[in-house]
């Protein structure tokens, strides 16, 4: 019975997909994720989000110190960035110091949207840690800025 078990471990037979740090991780994106698109005005995705909040808080950058800021590729940083343009949430300007590279700020309407969208990203964070005891909450996120 002992070599049957060290049989099924050897074969990985042991890994339990519902205790996997990624798949619970995903899980819980997932569910943040739905809060989110229920919550927010705009029809923003999270990283649409992302990008106008970081265009609030810091104001006009390049498309790569914006990506890089919000920890992501350059591909999908241009992805974004064109689609809030599209949309008339962004806007792109030549950087006044250097002709080669364009700003990206958030136009009057985007920092209108943006607006709204924060203070209903207070709620989703509210909601989606709502399963957690307050002090829970603090350990939880204290731990996942460790992670990163």
């Amino acid at each position: 019975m002992a070599q049957d078990h060290q049989a099924k471990i050897d074969a990985g037979q042991d890994y339990l997909l519902d205790e996997q740090v990624g798949y619970l991780l995903r899980k819980a994106y997932q569910r943040n994720s739905l809060i989110f698109s229920e919550l927010v005005p705009g029809n923003l995705t999270t990283t649409q989000f992302a990008v106008m909040v970081r265009l609030q808080d810091q104001g006009p950058m390049s498309q790569n110190l914006l990506g890089r800021s919000v920890a992501m590729d350059g591909a999908t940083t241009k992805g974004v960035v064109d689609r809030l343009v599209a949309r008339g949430l962004l806007r792109t300007a030549p950087d006044p110091e250097d002709r080669r590279r364009h700003l990206i700020s958030l136009s009057e309407t985007g920092a209108e949207a943006v607006a709204a969208a924060c203070l209903a990203a207070k709620e989703v964070t509210r909601a989606t840690l709502s399963p957690l005891r307050p002090a829970e909450r603090k350990t939880f996120l204290r731990l996942l800025h460790r992670l990163i």
